[in-house]
């Protein structure tokens, strides 16, 4: 049985939507700045050996895997394409057009008629979607 989630998940969840093209261009940023410098500076100011591997490929793998932020991201990309992809057309048609499009002319109402489908219906998928995704990322 689906719990309700709560309003502020509900909208953290679409805020990532909105987001979802730049989270994937940061998390690209971020893998850059692991793998090619600015993050991985020698914090290492006592002068014993540090606890990354030494070599520039170990140490760029260890810095991608622990990395927290980079964590977070990949499983909010991960989640939402994992639901966006197991989408029928016209849901994934009701994401592109509310979420990535960014088209500020349809509200519900215009938005359902390019789907041919009611607003109720719109908002009824939507909170399918949303509530998937949630519960795929462990949000609740």
């Amino acid at each position: 049985m689906k719990t309700k989630l709560r309003k502020g998940t509900f909208q953290h969840v679409e805020s990532e939507l909105y987001a979802y093209h730049d989270t994937r261009r940061e998390i690209v940023r971020l893998k850059n700045d692991i793998l090619y410098g600015r993050s991985g500076g020698d914090e290492n100011i006592g002068g014993s050996r540090g606890n990354l591997p030494g070599d520039p490929t170990g140490r760029a793998v260890v810095l991608l895997t622990s990395h927290k932020m980079l964590e977070q991201l990949q499983a909010i990309v991960e989640a939402i394409e994992s639901v966006v992809e197991r989408l029928p057309e016209e849901k994934r048609k009701l994401l592109q057009l509310r979420y990535w499009t960014r088209s500020t002319l349809l509200n519900w109402e215009g938005l359902a008629g390019r789907l041919h489908i009611s607003s109720r219906q719109a908002m009824r998928w939507r909170d399918d979607i949303v509530q998937e995704i949630a519960e795929k990322i462990g949000w609740r």
